[in-house]
C-alpha cells in the first residue's frame, strides 16, 4: 500500500505568495527556510570558470570531500576519514540515504514534535513507522534522553536536529552526551541533522559525532553556506556503514551536482563573507526579539540559532493555514503554518524566518504592527 504523505503547506503559501507579487503586491518572503543572499562570490567566480573550461559529468570531488574534513577537523577537533563523506544532491537526499542505510520497512523512528515536516512524511514514505514526542517549553523544544528512555520498546532510530527546525533551538553539549550514552545502551541508531551548524547566536553548536561516532550525520550548503539553488549536502556515515550508504547514493540519486562541488570548494574558503551574513541574520533576530512582544507574541521558542522564530498564535486561531493566508494578503508578510512542523498543535502556531535583508525585517515589522494593532480572529 502506497505511503500517506502530508503536503508541505509552506509551499502552498508561497505559491499564493507568488501569485500576489505577480498582480503587483509587494511580498517579503518569510516563509521559507532560505538565506536570502546567493552563494560566495568566490563560489560564483569559480562556477563562471569552471563553466567555461569543464564540460562536466558523473564525479564526487575528491578535494571537496578533503574540505570538509578539515572544516570539520577545525571546528570540532574531530579528524574524519574524508571518504566518510557521501556527497548529496541537498540535505533531503543525505536523510533519504541515512535513513534507507540504517533501517528496515516497519522499525519505529523517533522525531520530535515540533520538528521538520519531511522527517515525519521521508520516514513514512520509506515504510518505516514515526514515533513523535511531544516537546514543549519545558525541553526548550528539544528530544531528551528522558524522552527516549520513556519508549517502550525502545525505538531502533531517532532524528536528532540542533540546531532545529522550526524552533532554532540548541541541544546543550551535556544533553547531547546524555542522548548519546542513552541510544547506545538501547541500540538506537541516531540521525543528527546539523543542517543549520554555523548559524548560532548563543555559542557555537556542538556535533553529535562528539559523542556518538556510529551517528550518521546530515549537513548542507544550503544555509550557512547560502547556496540553496546548488543543491548540494552529504551525509557522514561511519566508517562501517559507508559502502552500504554509497551503494544506496549510486542507484537512487547517481551524483551530486558537478558544478556544485566546484563552487563549494571555494564556498569553505569564504568565510568572511558567510560571517557577515550571520551578522545580519543576528541583527535581524534582535529587532524581532524586541518587536513580537510589542504585538503580542509573547510565547516563542529561543531562536538559538538557524534563522526561526516559532510563534504561538493561540489566542488568535486554531487554523495556523488559514492565518498565514489571512496574514500574507492583509500584509503581504509571508509565513509558514505550524500545521507543518506539528500536525497535533501546529494548528496554533505559525513559524517566520528571518532569513532575508535587515530592511525587509524592519519593513515586515512595520506591517505586522499595523495588522497586530486589531488582528481579525477566526
Amino acid at each position: 500500500m502506497p505511503a500517506k504523505i502530508d503536503p508541505f503547506y509552506a509551499m502552498e503559501i508561497n505559491r499564493l505568495a507568488h501569485r500576489l507579487k505577480a498582480e503587483g503586491r509587494s511580498v517579503i518572503h518569510m516563509e521559507y527556510g532560505q538565506p536570502s543572499t546567493g552563494a560566495p562570490q568566490k563560489a560564483i567566480a569559480l562556477a563562471h570558470r569552471v563553466l567555461d573550461s569543464d564540460g562536466m559529468g558523473y564525479w564526487e570531488s575528491a578535494a571537496l570531500q578533503a574540505g570538509l574534513a578539515r572544516r570539520y577537523r577545525e571546528s570540532y577537533g574531530l579528524t574524519i576519514e574524508p571518504e566518510r563523506f557521501v556527497l548529496t544532491c541537498g540535505a533531503s537526499p543525505a536523510l533519504v540515504l541515512a535513513l534507507a542505510a540504517n533501517f528496515e520497512a516497519g522499525d519505529r523512528v523517533a522525531i520530535a514534535r515540533p520538528g521538520y515536516v519531511a522527517y515525519r512524511n521521508v520516514v513514512k514514505a520509506l515504510h518505516l513507522v514515526p514515533v513523535e514526542i511531544a516537546c514543549d517549553d519545558s525541553t526548550r523544544y528539544q528530544l531528551t534522553a528522558g524522552h527516549l528512555e520513556a519508549i517502550d520498546p525502545p525505538p531502533a532510530g531517532v532524528i536528532v536536529a540542533s540546531p532545529a527546525n522550526p524552533t532554532g533551538t540548541i541541544i546543550e553539549a551535556g544533553e547531547l552526551d546524555a542522548i548519546a550514552r542513552l541510544c547506545r545502551a538501547r541500540r538506537i541508531a541516531i540521525i543528527s541533522d546539523e543542517i543549520y551548524h554555523g548559524l548560532s547566536y548563543v555559542g557555537p553548536a556542538q556535533t553529535l559525532l562528539r559523542y556518538d561516532p556510529g551517528a550518521f550525520v546530515v549537513g548542507s550548503f544550503s544555509k550557512y553556506f547560502s547556496m540553496v539553488a546548488w543543491r548540494l549536502g552529504w551525509l557522514l556515515a561511519p566508517a562501517g556503514k559507508v559502502e552500504r550508504a554509497r551503494a544506496f547514493s549510486g542507484n537512487m540519486f547517481l551524483t551530486a551536482p558537478s558544478l556544485s562541488q566546484h563552487a563549494a570548494l571555494a564556498a569553505l574558503e569564504a568565510r568572511d563573507e558567510l560571517e557577515a551574513n550571520v551578522s545580519v541574520y543576528r541583527r535581524n533576530r534582535d529587532l524581532l526579539l524586541e518587536a513580537l512582544p510589542r504585538l503580542g507574541l509573547n510565547r516563542i521558542a529561543p531562536p538559538d540559532g538557524a534563522f526561526y522564530f516559532y510563534i504561538d498564535v493561540r489566542h488568535l486561531t486554531d487554523d495556523s493555514l488559514a492565518f498565514c493566508k489571512r496574514l500574507l494578503r492583509d500584509t503581504g508578510v509571508a509565513t509558514a503554518p505550524g500545521i507543518d512542523f506539528d500536525p497535533v498543535d501546529g494548528r496554533h502556531h505559525i513559524r517566520l524566518s528571518f532569513a532575508v535583508s535587515t530592511s525587509e525585517i524592519e519593513d515586515a515589522i512595520g506591517r505586522l504592527e499595523r495588522w497586530f494593532a486589531s488582528p481579525p480572529r477566526d
